[in-house]
């Protein structure tokens, strides 16, 4: 992989990292739903105009593949995890979307896109026990929401996971803002009723909106657009390789802007994810800067 997607890839999981920040901003004040949709919206209109400058087609023919897509890695993560925002810390949600690269293995060998080892094994047991010293031994008080929180983080995870593969195929015969802006537009239709419910309840502030506006246009919109672009020039591992850096942005964000904790359940359970997703890749990140250095004249 060359070094300047390497970077890219970096600046990405600092922003993915941050949306759990901004999470953690936003849920209690717009509720989880109008969240979700107010995010989406952000993001479909920048995408919309991107399209519009850039003379692009909508690519309504492959709506069925748009449609799944949305709904895995947009429409039912989002809600979830902006649900999860209400009982956990950023860093709790962000540690638990590496297992992301767990379902994401259980589904590509599905399509026969990958194969499953006694390492890839490991690693899953690896995931799972990280994730339970995560709950049992953080800085939060374990309790019936806090554990439902979690699952909800896990299902986000596994509803990424599973779109990966879809994913992949899908940038093979549909340009990457076609996918990006298409997947957005059904995803807002998809939130739409639940907001509507959720509407009266909601409160708003200056700070929350601000909030769904870098989550919609940056963290969202262009970022996703951008994972796919690099998604055409990199292998499929090496594309995976910002969900072992999301975590650790999004505990460094949480810690200094919001005063998390850091516990001891919370960096053992995290590092033992982090293991887990090296394992089931087989993508070593800091073989990547020995790379770099080795290559330097």
């Amino acid at each position: 992989m060359k070094t300047k997607y390497f970077l890219q890839l970096l600046a990405l999981s600092s922003l993915w990292g941050a949306s759990f920040l901004f999470i953690r901003i936003a849920s209690p004040v717009f509720g989880p739903n109008l969240l979700a949709l107010m995010r989406v919206a952000m993001a479909t209109a920048t995408l919309a105009v991107l399209m519009r400058w850039m003379g692009q087609r909508w690519a309504w023919q492959h709506w069925r593949s748009l449609a799944a897509i949305g709904a895995l890695s947009v429409a039912m993560p989002f809600l979830l995890f902006a649900w999860a925002g209400l009982q956990l810390p950023a860093g709790y949600s962000a540690l638990l979307n590496s297992t992301a690269v767990i379902f994401g293995m259980f589904a590509s060998a599905r399509m026969g896109e990958d194969t499953i080892t006694f390492k890839k094994l490991l690693g899953c047991a690896c995931g799972f026990t990280g994730v339970a010293l995560i709950v049992s031994l953080g800085p939060v008080e374990p309790s019936l929401k806090v554990v439902l929180a979690v699952l909800a983080c896990i299902a986000a995870s596994a509803c990424y996971g599973f779109s990966t593969p879809i994913t992949k195929r899908a940038v093979g015969h549909m340009q990457p803002l076609q996918i990006a802006a298409g997947i957005h537009v059904l995803s807002l239709a998809m939130l739409l009723p639940g907001a509507a419910y959720s509407l009266p309840d909601a409160r708003f502030s200056w700070q929350a909106l601000g909030a769904v506006a870098v989550m919609g246009i940056a963290t969202s919109g262009l970022a996703y657009w951008a994972h796919l672009r690099i998604l055409r020039h990199v292998t499929p591992v090496a594309a995976m390789s910002p969900i072992f850096m999301v975590p650790v942005f999004g505990v460094l964000w949480g810690h200094l802007f919001l005063g998390e904790e850091l516990g001891h359940g919370l960096l053992l359970g995290g590092s033992l994810v982090l293991v887990a997703s090296a394992l089931i890749t087989g993508f070593n990140p800091l073989q990547r800067w020995l790379d770099l250095i080795d290559a330097k004249p």
